[in-house]
């Protein structure tokens, strides 16, 4: 629970009336969210709108719905000890959306426009942000076409629309890899590289059969050979041997997250030494760490991955060098230690 002082802390600030220490990775209905639009017959979206959160209408021959022309985005604010709030790295996302827009044919907000959405979404969604230590805020933009559209083309109006939702961890316990070997996620020359609405969906057979025999998560292999690992459902991986932090090369099969990208950076500054090239699933064999990166479920140390029968265990716990990340990683993400990274945004 925290001192007394935190206590105290906590009730001067407005809360919604949430069990906080029971979140998970949920929808919790907040507030508000925002709308922005963008029609064929402009040069820009338009001003964007705060509107209370709810369903939202669309026509049954949409591109998004028909032809899944869609992107989305995940970042979180947390709440400083002192009542502020934090955006993690906001920009990046930003970038992000632009690139995937840039593939799947779509305009997309400026990094300006992207960055004040998210700040309006969290300001009228304050009361939702857990206090400081027990949970996040997360934010999912979305990028939508939504005209009609019958035939296969880009459509001509788009909607960008934010949320929001408080949420804890994203998977509890130890965290059981299984390695699919025929189910790809991504193949050269496809959208792996973006955060296209259309990556996900089609790995669900494989991530429901993983858990059925009593797994965390999935484990992909390239599409090209079937050698090397190269990302899980929704996390990017790392394998610890020595000094060294090896992870896949995250180039056109494999989504550039920005929490791989922040471990990479901090990595540095620890003093490991850091390779991003192709790695081969052999290589999990004798790692002495495998842990997985993600916005939503921050670091987590991978406890066994299990690849044809064979079950590999790895070192987990207080002492490993996934926790030293971890622990770096969401001290500036709280405010609890000084960002000279400078990927904060205060907003409150």
């Amino acid at each position: 629970m925290g001192s007394i002082e935190q206590q105290v802390e906590w009730e001067k600030a407005e809360y919604a009336n949430v069990n906080w220490d029971e979140l998970g990775f949920a929808l919790t209905k907040t507030d508000y969210m925002y709308v922005m639009n963008f029609s064929g017959d402009e040069d820009d979206f338009s001003q964007g709108i705060l509107t209370r959160f709810g369903n939202i209408e669309l026509c049954p021959s949409s591109g998004i719905l028909n032809y899944g022309q869609g992107l989305f985005e995940g970042l979180k604010a947390y709440r400083k000890e002192d009542e502020g709030i934090l955006l993690f790295r906001p920009v990046e996302n930003a970038l992000r959306m632009r690139m995937g827009a840039d593939r799947m044919c779509m305009p997309s907000p400026t990094i300006e426009q992207f960055i004040d959405a998210v700040k309006k979404t969290v300001l009228a969604n304050k009361r939702w942000v857990p206090p400081h230590g027990r949970g996040a805020l997360y934010i999912r933009p979305l990028l939508m076409g939504t005209s009609p559209n019958l035939g296969v083309k880009p459509a001509s109006e788009y909607t960008f629309l934010i949320y929001a939702s408080p949420v804890g961890n994203y998977h509890k316990g130890d965290m059981n890899l299984f390695v699919e070997d025929k189910v790809y996620r991504a193949a050269p020359g496809g959208t792996g590289g973006v955060k296209s609405v259309t990556n996900y969906s089609p790995i669900y057979k494989a991530l429901t059969q993983a858990k059925a025999k009593g797994f965390s998560d999935v484990l992909f292999l390239d599409a090209l050979t079937g050698k090397n690992i190269e990302e899980g459902s929704a996390f990017n991986i790392f394998i610890l041997k020595g000094n060294v932090i090896s992870t896949p090369t995250a180039y056109g099969t494999i989504l550039p997250g920005i929490t791989r990208k922040s471990v990479i950076e901090i990595a540095l500054t620890l003093g490991y030494q850091v390779e991003e090239r192709t790695v081969p699933i052999e290589e999990v064999f004798d790692a002495e760490e495998v842990f997985c990166s993600g916005t939503a479920m921050v670091i987590k140390s991978v406890a066994s991955i299990t690849y044809q029968g064979k079950r590999i265990e790895y070192k987990v716990g207080t002492e490993t060098v996934a926790q030293k990340l971890y622990a770096t990683l969401t001290r500036i993400q709280t405010g609890l230690i000084e960002d000279k990274m400078g990927w904060t945004i205060e907003i409150d």
